[in-house]
């Protein structure tokens, strides 16, 4: 746009006309046409007045254009309209919108005559730049100079404590609370009771932002959303529903908003009945084939496990956006269908839609679970092809995956061809030696990180180390860490370090030191840690400790079939036929099923299966047979199975 009054007259059009012309246009929201019939007007030399101006600049404020600004205050002053109220509360408005709170500070201090509507401008210039102390003040200097602050002048400072990058204060959101009550504004106004419960939200006071709902008069579906929302944000989907109810029997209208914080509660709480309640009414409003609803259906199933619902809602959608592909993607990954995930990527090549970083960390995912490595390299030549290689999701994905793959070299050459690495890049490279059983490279590169790097340590990380120390037998190291992480850097052991360190000891017959360490730990964490002392007791044949470890792993974990396992086995390994025996009927008279035990390898870029007493693989005949004469080399040479390996299929 070029603002730049025109002395050619050839054409004189009533400024009224052109005024209304701008308002239109304003009012309408087509701020780009207001800055060209503004332009217009101006070249053909007709000036502006104080009703001209404040749109123009409400334009230049919704297209965040500081230069169409800047000329247009140049416009004012020529104009001789600086010293207006409502024009210089518009320019205070501008500047601020545009990220130039100084400028509206430098309009404020020049106006001889101000408005509350000036100072709540100021207040709000001040609040859209997170700056609420500077806010603070100003509201103080409003009311000693006898402007009284109105409902939009706390509007403004409540939406600002609210902002997630504000610097403000729980106090300072109390004091703004206590002046509303103070000066009788309108508590009970929708808009500044939203604000008020919005603010008290964000410094999680949920009971406060109820009670001020409660308290409303009339709710606005603002009012409904922002509720529904705080209780779905701290993982309360059953309250989240339980409003939502109350909100139908007002006879309000819904809206995606709603949807969407409604199937957000049922992904975080994974209730699959409340997903389907949630889903039902989404067909009723008819908003289900909006985008973002879509998208979030196919992630709400797939989390809650219904992978036959999501995958029918993914199928329907007409669009397929590459967020609806990941979260299918994404929840054939994390409920251990790898093969899918992969088959369903396929597809994805195939389409004109291109995976995004987030697809592509997701699938290198799937590789890894499924141990394919050459999926993974054809995965790591697309990166390359596409250029992706630089992102660092994907980095310590590929990193992951060739580790899990057993790659450990092709993930040390990636790792070390990372540019300024995080502490994910460095935990997956880490881990990935942990899990080979090299130790001494995981410590080295531990220290690396901390020595040369300044990068600290997390819980995450130290699982890692702990989990390196337990397969390489170093005890010592392991205690050590374990107490360091507590120590030094403040982190709070959690169920993975618990387990790792009673792993640890009883390994290499620690078993009375893993039993202090178990009965010393919170009692959430023992129900996992005592099954590696089971499977010590087991191997270290102390049937007393074993058995106390089975009564107690049956009390906290009564449905677990593999518990039961652990315990027929530990008698088994004793030669104690008839209790193993007698274990085993336990699973079936407390109705458990034991899952199969199974594997799988990949030879020549395919995947092979085998699950426990299943011969249906194609060349099963030629695999047992090959497994006998391994078995009778095996025995000609003096070597004997453990006696819990023969033929007790359990």
């Amino acid at each position: 746009m070029q603002l730049r009054p025109s002395s050619s007259a050839n054409f004189r059009r009533p400024l009224y006309l052109w005024n209304l012309m701008i308002r239109n246009s304003t009012n309408e929201g087509f701020f780009t046409e207001t800055l060209k019939i503004y332009s217009s007007m101006a070249n053909y030399g007709v000036h502006g007045n104080n009703f001209t101006y404040p749109l123009v600049l409400k334009a230049c404020a919704n297209l965040d254009s500081i230069l169409d600004g800047t000329k247009l205050h140049s416009h004012v002053i020529r104009s001789g309209f600086q010293g207006d109220v409502f024009v210089q509360t518009a320019l205070i408005d501008m500047y601020s919108k545009c990220s130039h709170s100084g400028y509206s500070r430098k309009v404020f201090d020049e106006m001889s005559v101000r408005s509350t509507v000036s100072w709540n401008s100021m207040i709000s210039a001040y609040c859209r730049g997170f700056r609420i102390g500077e806010a603070m003040i100003l509201l103080q200097e409003m009311w000693l100079l006898g402007f009284e602050p109105t409902s939009s002048t706390f509007v403004s400072i409540l939406s600002g404590c609210s902002n997630p990058d504000s610097s403000a204060s729980l106090c300072q959101g109390l004091s703004i609370h206590c002046c509303v009550i103070k000066l009788g504004v309108g508590i009970f106004e929708i808009p500044l009771a939203n604000s008020m419960m919005s603010m008290y939200i964000h410094f999680g006071q949920i009971d406060k932002a109820h009670v001020i709902f409660n308290t409303m008069d009339e709710k606005s579906i603002i009012s409904w959303t922002t509720i529904i929302g705080a209780y779905v944000n701290i993982g309360d989907a059953t309250e989240a529903f339980s409003i939502f109810n109350q909100m139908r029997c007002e006879s309000m209208s819904l809206d995606s908003v709603i949807f969407i914080n409604l199937i957000s509660g049922s992904i975080k709480a994974g209730y699959l009945l409340l997903a389907m309640a949630a889903h039902s009414l989404i067909l009723k409003s008819g908003c289900d084939d909006e985008d973002p609803i879509e998208n979030l259906l196919v992630s709400m199933y797939a989390k809650c496990g219904d992978l036959t619902s999501a995958r029918r809602i993914f199928d329907m959608a007409s669009e397929k956006s590459i967020f609806l592909w990941t979260s299918m993607i994404g929840g054939y990954t994390h409920f251990g269908h790898p093969a899918e995930a992969l088959d369903l990527f396929q597809k994805l090549i195939g389409t004109a839609t291109k995976p995004n970083e987030t697809t592509i960390a997701t699938i290198l995912s799937a590789c890894a679970d499924l141990g394919s490595v050459s999926q993974g390299k054809e995965i790591e030549e697309y990166i390359l092809l596409n250029g992706l290689e630089s992102d660092k999701r994907v980095q310590t994905s590929l990193i992951h995956m060739f580790c899990k793959c057993g790659s450990i070299n092709k993930a040390r050459e990636i790792f070390e061809r990372v540019v300024d690495k995080d502490l994910a890049v460095w935990s997956s490279m880490i881990n990935g030696y942990a899990i080979h059983g090299r130790a001494k490279e995981a410590l080295s590169l531990f220290h690396k990180m901390q020595n040369a790097e300044g990068i600290m340590p997390d819980a995450v990380i130290y699982t890692c180390i702990l989990l390196a120390c337990c397969h390489s037998g170093l005890i010592e190291d392991g205690l050590k860490y374990f107490h360091s992480m507590q120590k030094d850097f403040g982190i709070e052991p959690t169920v993975e370090h618990y387990t790792c360190l009673v792993d640890l000891l009883g390994r290499f017959g620690q078993l009375d030191l893993a039993l202090n360490s178990i009965q010393e730990m919170p009692v959430q964490a023992q129900a996992q840690a005592w099954v590696p002392f089971l499977s010590a007791c087991r191997t270290h044949r102390n049937v007393e400790l074993g058995e106390l470890a089975s009564v107690r792993l049956l009390e906290l974990s009564p449905e677990s079939s593999g518990n039961y396992v652990l315990m027929a086995n530990l008698y088994t390994s004793l030669g104690k036929w008839r209790e193993a025996d007698m274990t085993r009927k336990l699973i079936d008279d407390q109705g458990l099923v034991k899952e199969c035990g199974w594997s799988q390898i990949e030879v020549y870029g395919r995947i092979h299966a085998f699950v426990a007493g299943d011969k249906s693989h194609m060349q099963s005949v030629d695999i047992y047979k090959n497994l006998k004469e391994l078995n009778s080399t095996l025995l000609e040479a003096g070597c004997t199975a453990a006696p819990e390996m023969l033929n007790h299929d359990i």
